[in-house]
């Protein structure tokens, strides 16, 4: 889907952006390739630079309660220094590297309701105008797409996922916020514990998997979060279904190996520190585009799919970013 519209802050008779991705999910530090459709206006102008932004839709806890806001968390310069004749067509192709800790959005074509966008900006006669936004798909890497099969091979299923600002402590996080996606306990565990989120934090090297538990209460003993991480290889092949079971044991027969450190959302005030260890049991909600996945032991991706199609939800996603824009600009 496109979203074509004139560049206002240009007046009446400037030029229009379209910008159109290669069809096809992208993948976390993997290529994003697509074309920008320019049209000159009533003008002439030089076009001073083209610029790619992406954007995510992120949730922030801090002493108020919850919110969310859109984050930019990757810019690219693909073009500029060249002159946009009245009414003339120039198409500019590129090719982008993706941010390693890119979050996903789908899993076997079916949506994780997680909102991420392509922004272009265009800078002509010293005036700029974010015109143009496109949903953005990103796919698992393969050694995600594994670990997240064996969950559902175990009996795990998908809950929801979305996008929380801060840093895990202790981790080798880059961007500004991380995903989490959560998890319905296996029936193994379901005495055990309420859920499990699991974040992936990739590299050039390897995957940080961070999962985290929230542990049941017994009748003397309050519930509370166990957080541990593993480090795997991007080539890896072990069992996973051993492996993720003998993680999940870990997890929650052993209080967080890893991890008596907060998680510190935002990077000082107003946002709060997020403690994993004392809760109460309240969980934080998943975001309102979700969709629900009832996952089986033929792994997280086969299921029925509740709530929003795949085409509603980037409707959505286009709807909430345009909006934010226009309130933007107003």
């Amino acid at each position: 889907m496109v979203f074509k519209r004139l560049l206002g802050s240009l007046g009446v008779g400037g030029p229009t952006v379209d910008t159109v991705l290669d069809p096809g999910a992208a993948r976390p530090g993997g290529a994003l390739t697509g074309q920008v459709h320019l049209e000159g206006g009533q003008a002439d102008f030089d076009v001073e630079h083209l610029a790619l932004e992406l954007v995510a839709r992120v949730e922030a806890e801090h002493a108020e309660g919850e919110s969310e806001g859109v984050v930019a968390f990757e810019r690219f310069t693909v073009g500029g220094g060249f002159r946009l004749a009245a009414g003339q067509r120039h198409s500019v192709p590129f090719s982008v590297t993706l941010p390693w800790e890119t979050p996903v959005t789908e899993l076997h074509g079916q949506q994780l309701g997680i909102d991420l966008g392509v922004r272009t900006e265009l800078a002509v006669a010293g005036a700029k105008d974010k015109g143009d936004l496109d949903p953005l798909g990103i796919a698992p890497l393969p050694v995600q797409e594994a670990i997240l099969e064996a969950f559902g091979q175990l009996g795990f299923g998908f809950r929801s996922a979305d996008l929380e600002y801060g840093h895990i402590a202790g981790t080798g996080q880059r961007l500004p916020f991380y995903q989490e996606i959560e998890l319905t306990p296996a029936p193994q565990y379901a005495q055990q514990v309420d859920e499990i989120e699991v974040t992936f934090l990739a590299g050039p090297g390897g995957i940080e998997v961070v999962l985290e538990a929230d542990k049941r209460g017994g009748l003397f003993f309050g519930g509370h979060d166990a957080l541990t991480r593993f480090t795997v290889g991007h080539h890896d092949t072990r069992d996973w279904n051993a492996e993720v079971d003998t993680w999940v044991r870990q997890l929650t027969e052993h209080r967080a190996a890893y991890g008596h450190q907060p998680v510190v959302h935002g990077h000082g005030a107003p946002y709060a520190v997020h403690d994993h260890h004392d809760h109460g049991g309240e969980r934080r909600s998943g975001p309102g585009v979700g969709t629900a996945v009832a996952a089986g032991a033929a792994g997280l991706a086969v299921g029925v799919v509740g709530g929003m199609v795949a085409a509603e939800v980037v409707d959505e996603v286009g709807d909430f970013f345009e909006g934010d824009e226009e309130e933007g600009e107003g």
